[in-house]
């Protein structure tokens, strides 16, 4: 095999060294346990010397002995071995998989017609019976579902419609403003038929409890009834009617039984002219269950206000500057490439970079930042922040669903939609919930005729079962608390991935702090430089700052800020690499650079100890050194100053007040690492961390059984990130890292850890609340409706206040945070 004309199949040859490899592979890709796997086949070998792999990123870095190893025959061996474990795990899923060859998409759908938790429930269980769809979820608190499988969104909504809900989009924030005001308009109509079935019913309730004899009376009650039963409560007998249909039944069908009972047996007595008449039940049943619809939409209305609030912030036109005229269009008609004008206090309407123009623009609720921002050609600008004083000429660079307001939508929600381990239990009792009471219903008629009771008392009896039972408030009691806590957390600056991260949070036992950028403000500055070199200092900086440049690391960005502040012109760099946790590699005008900390120059064979007393000097002033290597031999070492972030010493006293123990797990030297941790309150200091280490401390406390968060920002904490328990990331950090955490802390305030484990201790309580409320209600009235001491109309009011009340109870979550 040639490695310079012939290319591995299993993984990809990135960097390569006379001993070193670096290679990135896609079955190691977010997979610990094959990446352990791989690394233990190989450590088999005596000619492998040292093994460093980063599992996010699917990285390994193989250090080898190339005399008894030639690099032919390692790539050779690489490529048999994940070839091997790429088959192994076809093989392992190809059974689960078979209908997912191809690529697998996500449907999000919003869905209108959802009137209890069983409804979802039902929806979701005829969706996950089709082979094609991996997973679904459906979310009654929210009203939306998320799918994952091989359907199209036309596939999906037409198999919702099968069962009588309607479906609409949201792909674009356009779209979900829509469904906010058909929001409204269901609240306004919900308040309607509620109104109207009210006005009816009165006086039919008057008349029934006045117990009259006149049958002119009884007429009038029907005539009044008749109405209220089917046309306010005609979508009930609908729904349930196309429920009876495919063979299940929900909360629709107990209200439609108990309804059209009462309503069927007045029926033949008013003809008779004898017998009990229970219009006021039937007329009175559907007015309470109205009134109950009415306050709950109303409530989830509020339950939802976050999303409304981000939504909102999008405007739905832009002005599109096109061969030099103006014309206004719909947001959602812009494409990327288009030239926007936003003028001084408008909204800019959507992601975008200045190409004209100077203004300061308000990025608050996008970013936390408190004070508006400058922006000047070639500064990216994000949709839905307010315009300043100026006028700007953007080209659009996001649309849709791509851009940063509606990402950060669409994690909210997710986080919203997301179902606890406690809630599946539910689900599980829900599912059974309805079938239940029907047969309860039926078991308290016979019951009560068989002691001898009259048809009439019976018959009563069995239908304030029917409508004293409430799955609704079982199936609201987690979604409704974890709309209002991510919603909350959202408002205040921490955006959730995940709802489980919520419940997680309050079981937090460490929370480990990674230094730059996390603990420190991440905007580091060059306060030393020595040199042994006989190149001038500014040289070197040119030097420097020309590899840096390729670099994301706060350090390296300190360096290029050093030179840019003197004037120095960068050169061009012909060969760059990057070792996460460690330093870069780097070629400039036929110079060979190394820089990075002491372990990654010693790596590479560089005799430091000239560097070692100005590096000690600068890490005992909580300076960074980044030690530099020219063609082989040390040349200078630069110190890098970062001050701890204004809340850091805060933050850590409100977690010693919880009783959750610090510490901070750093790439940096021993003295600058302490220096910080001493400022700001840690005494647990582990220093010139790996990545890999990072990862097994998380691990390390994990098999102790403590439930562990990570805090950091950097590529190089994105393992540990997404192993730990609960993974914050700071907001200004890396993509990788907020990607592979739970939760994103805006604008870097780490005192937001301790708010978002106060809101998820306060969740959990809420939910704990909710579902001992809904149980206990069930518990205890259905057995008093079975025993005869509680009728139809107390049944269904005491039914359809008791979701509404779980609601409320999960606003109080709101107030908690104000």
């Amino acid at each position: 095999m040639d490695i310079q004309t012939a290319s591995p199949k299993n993984f990809q040859l990135v960097h390569q060294l006379n001993r070193r490899i670096r290679i990135l592979s896609p079955v190691l890709k977010n997979d610990q346990e094959r990446s352990y796997i791989f690394e233990i086949l190989l450590k088999k070998r005596p000619e492998i010397k040292k093994i460093r792999s980063v599992c996010a990123l699917g990285s390994v870095v193989i250090e080898f002995d190339s005399a008894s190893l030639p690099k032919k025959n390692l790539l050779v061996l690489l490529d048999a071995v994940l070839g091997n474990m790429t088959r192994k795990k076809a093989d392992q899923h190809r059974q689960r998989k078979s209908v997912f060859d191809g690529p697998i998409q996500e449907v999000d759908l919003a869905i209108e017609g959802m009137t209890c938790a069983s409804c979802a429930l039902l929806i979701e269980m005829v969706l996950t019976r089709d082979s094609r769809i991996k997973r679904a979820s459906v979310n009654f608190g929210t009203s939306t579902l998320t799918v994952y499988g091989q359907l199209t969104k036309d596939d999906v909504s037409a198999k919702v419609a099968t069962l009588g809900y309607k479906t609409y989009a949201m792909d674009t924030l356009s779209q979900r403003k829509k469904l906010i005001e058909k929001e409204q308009q269901r609240i306004v109509m919900a308040k309607r038929r509620f109104i109207w079935s009210g006005l009816l019913s009165l006086p039919v309730v008057v008349v029934g409890m006045s117990m009259p004899t006149a049958r002119w009376l009884h007429w009038l009650q029907f005539v009044l009834t008749t109405p209220v039963v089917f046309w306010s409560g005609g979508t009930f007998f609908a729904k349930a009617w196309r429920l009876a249909k495919q063979r299940t039944a929900n909360m629709d069908t107990l209200i439609v039984l108990g309804v059209g009972s009462a309503y069927g047996y007045s029926l033949p007595a008013l003809f008779r002219r004898s017998g009990y008449i229970y219009f006021e039940a039937a007329a009175a049943i559907i007015t309470f269950v109205l009134l109950g619809r009415f306050l709950e939409e109303r409530a989830k209305g509020k339950a939802g206000e976050a999303i409304r609030k981000l939504v909102d912030l999008q405007p739905q036109t832009a002005t599109l500057i096109r061969d030099g005229q103006e014309m206004v269009i719909a947001v959602d008609d812009c494409v990327i490439g288009d030239v926007l004008l936003v003028r001084p206090g408008e909204k800019i309407p959507t992601d975008g970079v200045v190409i004209q123009g100077v203004s300061t623009v308000d990025e608050a609720m996008v970013t936390g930042e408190s004070l508006p921002v400058v922006k000047d050609i070639g500064h990216q600008v994000i949709g839905g922040c307010i315009n300043g004083s100026g006028a700007l000429r953007i080209r659009v660079t996001a649309v849709g669903m791509d851009t940063v307001l509606a990402g950060i939508v669409h994690m909210v929600e997710q986080a919203q939609a997301t179902k606890l381990p406690i809630q599946k239990q539910v689900d599980k009792i829900s599912a059974v919930f309805v079938p239940a009471v029907m047969v309860l219903s039926g078991l308290t008629l016979v019951g009560w005729l068989l002691v001898g009771a009259p048809f009439g008392f019976a018959f009563g009896n069995a239908i304030t079962v029917l409508l004293i039972a409430c799955p609704c408030a079982l199936g609201l009691a987690t979604p409704a608390a974890i709309m209002v806590g991510a919603g909350q957390a959202a408002s205040v600056g921490i955006y959730i991935r995940n709802g489980e991260s919520l419940e997680t949070a309050a079981k937090l036992d460490v929370v480990v702090f990674d230094k730059t950028g996390t603990i420190t403000e991440g905007k580091p500055k060059v306060t030393d430089l020595f040199k042994l070199s006989r190149l001038s200092e500014e040289k070197l900086i040119r030097l420097a700052a020309s590899a840096e440049n390729n670099s994301e690391h706060f350090l390296g960005k300190a360096i290029v800020a050093y030179a840019k502040e003197q004037s120095i012109e960068q050169q061009e760099c012909t060969h760059f690499y990057s070792e996460t946790g460690r330093g870069i590699e780097a070629e400039i005008d036929g110079k060979k650079l190394l820089l990075g900390n002491k372990v990654w120059l010693l790596e590479n064979d560089i005799d430091v100890d000239g560097l070692l007393s100005a590096a000690n000097d600068f890490s005992g002033q909580g300076k960074t050194p980044v030690l530099m290597a020219i063609n082989g031999k040390a040349a200078a070492v630069f110190g890098i100053a970062d001050k701890p972030r204004p809340q850091a010493i805060q933050a850590i006293q409100h977690l010693k007040k919880l009783g959750i123990q610090t510490l901070m797990v750093t790439g940096d030297t021993e003295k600058t690492a302490h220096y910080i941790a001493a400022i700001v309150g840690i005494e647990t200091v582990i220093a010139n961390a790996t990545p890999e280490q990072k990862l097994a401390i998380i691990h390390q406390f994990q098999k102790e059984g403590k439930k562990v968060g990570m805090i950091g920002d950097g590529i190089n904490d994105a393992p540990a990130l997404a192993a730990a328990n609960v993974g914050f990331a700071i907001g200004t950090g890396t993509d990788v890292a907020i990607e592979s955490a739970d939760m994103t802390l805006v604008h870097g305030d780490i005192t937001k850890v301790t708010d978002a484990i106060q809101l998820s201790t306060d969740t959990i309580k809420i939910i704990k609340q909710n579902l001992f409320w809904a149980f206990g209600y069930n518990v205890i009235a259905i057995p008093v409706a079975a025993m005869g001491k509680l009728n139809p109309m107390i049944a269904s009011a005491a039914m359809a206040l008791s979701s509404v009340s779980v609601i409320v109870n999960s606003l109080r979550l709101s107030k908690k945070q104000d």
